[in-house]
């Protein structure tokens, strides 16, 4: 039974705040860093150097106004080696202190005797040497309040606190049982008590994440009988002669591991991943077909009604020479139109049927779904995902996101799924020329974004608000679009864009500015998954520090996407030295795998892997990046645990009660 040490209401409210409920909960808050505080020999000082000793105060205490609340106190102590003069800002209350008084001392050593103190206090030395623990924390909670409810915590719980890490596994590697991590973390003698205990917690949090990942796997992979699809593989890579372009390598293969799952006796649960424009979309093309040729249905689900009507228009192009009938549905259709598409789906005369989150209703029955392709895999949660996929029998399922990671990564990070990655870029694609300006304005650009739009190019300009908020002071659509259109009145012609706008004004907008009665578009993210717009080949954002790496990538993804040269424009008044370091890398770098390699260590994984509402255990100590050695073996061992899981009670039950729909385990 956990325990909480007594807390007052404003207390409480504020370690809930923190997502602090209970005493195991306080446990769970580990340190930030230590601050390991050693009495140095005096002899040993250099300048610079952080310092902490003993003194006597042999002067009386001076203090110097010299601003409003601003103030310098000056003072000399004894001690066992010298005579040192202190400096201390704006402690107007020490000069209280008598002479006499035996002090402590913090601070930094300027040379010639001299210390700019920065704590003092009457606390014997002895008392405060060692490591102590700091933690992140809101205002209103002290280090030390903290400190003191780590401790009642430890006196409460730690009979409770249950050991995950299997005794082989934990003996194996040489790691604390999670009491003894525990204690370390908070309650260190030596920092390397500390590193071992991150070890400990580290691999923990792998071993958690690992564990759910491959249960999902083995649910997904189910090996029965029956589900294997019959068809021609010939057939399908027929169409591959009829395309105007060759595949690249890495779309070959990615076609073959489809059809090979679809033709096998599992059920197929494979994401297909790459940088923008290389091509998944064509690969999922391929999978569908050979989905028909066996006699069952597809369903293609993407994020807008913008972005599904382009992938229908697609497949009929891609599927023009076949018999294969392409259906949509999306929520803006008016209700015989949806009854239409309902009653041909119901039918079988309907073979592919395209959609948004519509695809869900429950009015919405296949006559023989066989396998599901999600684009922008990230943008649906995983019910949504197993929501679709229950609308038919054992349907293989397929997902395509362009947020890349790097091989060795994916493996680990993606342990519920087969991963086909495409790295090729298909031939006679020009890499976008990206430019950081900094400064929130196209000033310093605006006559070379005039060229472009004479030499007939269209302009994104993305901004980060609809209208203007006081509470968010960024650059938005309302205003940037009235002061464009005035600027470039007669000579341009200015449209917008955003969510908030109804489905059928998005629509006709967008098709506006594909019909090229729009020169230059101003809009939110609502483009970042959208139309390809041959003559789209600017993209302008401004403050360009608020947006994530990824998402500056896919957006920058919008433009070039014919022949035509790309041309990108990260606009920014911010001065953090982080901010630009992070905007430059996509200056410097056009390779997806790379940025989001940078994004993932910045972001951590839920977001970019669409997690976030899925239920995987998260992270605290561990990370992705820096922890690959760690993240591997984990994986390795999960496998090992799951395929011998009778023999560890612990992280059966773990399963059942965090995982309940993973009933292979315990039939």
């Amino acid at each position: 039974m956990i325990s909480t040490p007594r807390l007052t209401p404003k207390k409480k409210e504020l370690l809930e705040s923190m997502q602090i409920i209970d005493g195991m909960d306080i446990l769970l808050h580990y340190p930030f860093r230590y601050e390991v505080i050693e009495n140095k020999p005096f002899e040993q000082w250099q300048v610079d150097d952080k310092v902490v000793f003993e003194g006597v105060l042999a002067s009386s205490m001076k203090l110097v106004r010299y601003a409003k609340n601003r103030s310098i106190t000056r003072f000399t102590v004894l001690t066992e080696h010298d005579l040192y003069e202190i400096s201390i800002f704006n402690r107007p209350w020490l000069k209280k202190i008598s002479i006499g008084t035996k002090l402590t001392i913090y601070g930094k050593y300027e040379g010639r005797q001299k210390v700019v103190a920065t704590t003092i206090n009457e606390q014997p030395l002895q008392e405060q040497l060692g490591i102590h623990p700091i933690y992140h924390l809101r205002e209103g909670l002290s280090q030390k309040y903290f400190e003191e409810l780590v401790k009642e915590s430890w006196k409460l719980n730690k009979d409770e606190i249950i050991e995950f890490i299997p005794e082989n596994y934990r003996k194996r590697y040489r790691l604390y049982t999670k009491k003894e991590a525990l204690y370390h973390l908070h309650f260190p003698s030596k920092m390397n008590e500390v590193q071992q205990a991150v070890r400990t917690m580290k691999y923990e949090e792998f071993l958690r994440f690992q564990i759910v990942m491959q249960a999902r796997r083995c649910q997904n992979k189910q090996y029965e009988l029956g589900s294997c699809k019959k068809f021609e593989q010939e057939k399908v890579w027929k169409l591959a002669n009829q395309l105007p372009f060759k595949l690249t390598n890495d779309q070959r293969k990615a076609i073959e591991h489809i059809l090979q799952d679809l033709a096998s006796d599992s059920v197929m649960y494979r994401l297909v991943q790459g940088d923008v424009g290389c091509g998944k979309t064509m690969v999922a093309m391929f999978g569908m077909y050979g989905c028909v040729l066996a006699g069952y249905q597809a369903a293609l689900m993407a994020p807008t009604e913008i972005l599904a009507k382009q992938h229908a228009e697609n497949l009929k192009k891609f599927f023009q020479s076949t018999s294969v009938r392409v259906g949509i549905l999306y929520s803006s259709l008016n209700a015989k139109e949806k009854q239409e598409v309902y009653q041909q789906l119901s039918e079988h005369q309907i073979d592919i049927l395209v959609g948004t989150h519509a695809l869900f209703q429950q009015q919405v029955h296949f006559a023989k779904l066989g396998m599901i392709v999600t684009d922008e895999q990230q943008r649906f949660g995983v019910q949504q995902r197993q929501a679709l996929a229950q609308k038919g029998d054992k349907v293989d399922v397929l997902m395509m996101s362009a947020t890349p990671i790097p091989r060795t990564l994916a493996t680990s990070l993606y342990g519920d799924m087969d991963v086909s990655t495409i790295i090729e870029v298909p031939k006679g694609k020009k890499e976008i020329q990206t430019y950081l300006i900094k400064e929130n304005s196209i000033r310093s650009i605006q006559k070379r974004l005039e060229e472009l739009m004479d030499e007939g190019n269209q302009i994104y300009m993305v901004c980060a608000s609809v209208e203007k908020n006081e509470d968010f002071s960024a650059r938005n659509v309302q205003d940037l679009y009235q002061n464009l259109s005035k600027a470039w009145q007669g000579k341009y012609r200015v449209g917008f864009i955003h969510g908030k706008l109804k489905s059928e004004q998005k629509d006709e907008i967008i098709d506006c500015f594909l019909k090229k009665e729009f020169d230059c578009l101003v809009t939110t993210t609502v483009i970042e998954v959208g139309v390809d717009v041959k003559d789209a080949n600017v993209m302008v954002i401004y403050d360009a520090h608020r947006f994530g790496l990824s998402q500056l990538h896919q957006l920058r993804g919008r433009v070039g996407r014919s022949a035509k040269q790309g041309y990108c424009y990260l606009l920014t008044s911010s001065k953090d030295e982080e901010s630009l370091k992070r905007l430059q890398l996509l200056v410097d770098h056009s390779d997806g795998f790379e940025i989001s390699q940078c994004d993932l260590k910045l972001r951590g994984p839920g977001d970019l892997l669409g997690y976030r509402q899925s239920g995987i255990p998260t992270f605290v100590l561990a990370d992705f990046i820096s922890d690959q050695k760690i993240l591997n073996q984990s994986r390795d061992d999960a496998s090992e645990i799951l395929n011998r899981l009778e023999c560890y009670p612990l992280i059966q039950q773990y399963l059942i009660e965090n995982a309940k729909n993973y009933i292979n385990y315990f039939d």
